[in-house]
């Protein structure tokens, strides 16, 4: 099996002796060569993550029977895992309102290799970016809201996951889309929806938050990452950036720098994602960069 058709393994389970020992001897039993491991142990929580790449240097068993074969490795410790072949692409649906410089990042991205995915469907609530979905050939669905003739909310999520699922995305990515997720659809989503936020959580929340951080007088203005959660605002944080203000920039002059600053830390939080580099750990994440 070449080097770029390989496995990536990640769990967690309570930390004890004897994990890692376990894994790699199981992997070595199998004919695999780890290409990198990364582990954590938590002191606080007393859990343990691990995130594994390993490739077979022969003829050994497929994906299916890895997953069989490790789930019974697994049970005793505890495990909570997750098996992918790292040549899949995983499938990705983005969700966009009217502000695009985070959906044309990541475009750009995909288009030019530096994320590895398919990129499924655009949704969004506006007409904006149809043009610019046709010119990657990525099909666009424009469900509205809030307009004459528009669908209720309830109707218009239910055809959002009609959507996802029909694609079966394994991500979905809401790049500047601008509309507060139903707690049901958040539960849908639960730990394949990443969301920008476009400020230095957990500072500034809501709308506007610019404008909040202008009338604050900070010193610095930043983006989140973060999985999306019935809590607003308030999912695992999976990615930070910052950038240095001052007082004599105003909350237009504030917006355009944090545009630049929420495409680098969403397409990093998407790229850890699809690469398999982050694990839950209760409100936070473990991120194996």
């Amino acid at each position: 099996m070449s080097a770029d058709h390989s496995f990536i393994l990640k769990l967690s389970c309570a930390d004890r002796p004897g994990i890692v020992h376990a894994v790699s001897g199981f992997l070595f039993e199998r004919g695999s060569n780890i290409l990198d491991s990364a582990q954590f142990g938590d002191s606080h929580t007393g859990e343990f993550f691990m995130r594994v790449h390993f490739q077979q240097t022969g003829s050994g068993p497929g994906l299916e029977a890895f997953r069989a074969a490790f789930s019974v490795l697994a049970e005793p410790f505890g495990m909570r895992w997750e098996l992918h072949d790292a040549a899949v692409k995983p499938r990705v649906v983005i969700m966009v309102s009217k502000i695009g410089h985070c959906l044309n990042d990541l475009l750009f991205r995909y288009r030019t290799g530096q994320l590895g995915i398919e990129i499924s469907a655009i949704i969004s609530n506006h007409k904006t970016f149809y043009q610019l979905a046709a010119s990657y050939d990525i099909p666009f669905h424009h469900f509205p809201l809030g307009e004459p003739g528009a669908q209720n909310k309830a109707a218009q999520e239910a055809r959002v996951l009609e959507v996802i699922d029909g694609v079966q995305a394994d991500l979905v990515v809401l790049a500047r889309y601008m509309q507060i997720l139903s707690p049901q659809l958040c539960e849908q989503l639960m730990g394949r929806a990443i969301n920008i936020h476009h400020s230095f959580l957990p500072s500034f929340k809501g709308a506007k938050p610019y404008y909040q951080a202008f009338d604050r007088g900070v010193k610095l203005i930043g983006a989140t990452a973060h999985y999306v959660t019935t809590d607003l605002d308030e999912g695992p944080i999976i990615e930070q950036e910052v950038e240095r203000v001052d007082h004599s920039m105003t909350p237009e002059q504030l917006t355009a720098i944090g545009r630049d600053v929420e495409c680098v830390t969403l397409a990093r939080a998407v790229k850890w994602h699809v690469e398999h580099r982050i694990v839950l750990n209760g409100s936070k994440t473990v991120v194996f960069r």
